[in-house]
């Protein structure tokens, strides 16, 4: 019982932080969801990116159900390189369908299977893993990604939130620089006090 509780709600948060990932190109334009926002390069669409990539192999690969177009090895260090960015030649709708049919077919393989279903991940260092091992992994690592878009995408316009249902979403500019304001003036007090 508690398999199937576990199975259904790690699916269901999955299913959730992956719409919150797209919802952050919403709006920006090609530039913008490409540029380069941190010193490693890291943008909002090579997230999108990197996120199917490897969601396909982990619910592929690792379960014997391989995602049916082409991707790079994951010992392939060419593309690895090249899968936290898109290139002038990837449209950001291929990207986005493709993310779309890898959550097909990681949905697939997450039904397909019961949670104890047993895997082989060959780059880790304890390869032998299950379903909910790699559930929670996914989950994770996409939740990770989704934290960095969130701050990428409030550097580029100031939207925050996870949707835009989301109440941070709709505050206004003159309440975050309040808040800001608000913030770096503890800091200075924290830093004089306790520095």
């Amino acid at each position: 019982m508690i398999d199937d509780f576990a199975k259904t709600h790690l699916h269901s948060d999955l299913r959730e932080i992956r719409e919150a990932i797209l919802w952050k190109l919403d709006g920006l334009g090609e530039y913008d969801i490409r540029r380069p926002l941190t010193a490693t390069g890291t943008n909002l669409l090579g997230l999108v990116k990197h996120l199917s990539v490897w969601e396909a192999m982990y619910f592929g690969e690792v379960f014997g159900r391989p995602f049916p177009e082409p991707l790079g090895r994951w010992d392939d260090a060419e593309a690895r390189a090249s899968d936290m960015w898109a290139t002038e030649h990837e449209t950001r709708e291929e990207i986005i369908d493709r993310y779309r049919r890898v959550w097909e077919h990681s949905d697939a393989t997450i039904s397909a299977l019961a949670i104890d279903s047993p895997g082989y991940v060959p780059w880790w260092p304890r390869p032998q893993v299950t379903l909910f091992t790699i559930l929670v992994h996914i989950l994770t690592e996409t939740s990770r990604h989704a934290g960095h878009a969130d701050i990428l995408r409030e550097q580029l316009d100031g939207s925050t939130g996870t949707a835009a249902w989301d109440a941070n979403a709709q505050r206004d500019a003159a309440f975050w620089e309040a808040r800001r304001v608000e913030i770096e003036r503890a800091a200075k007090a924290a830093d004089s006090t306790l520095g």
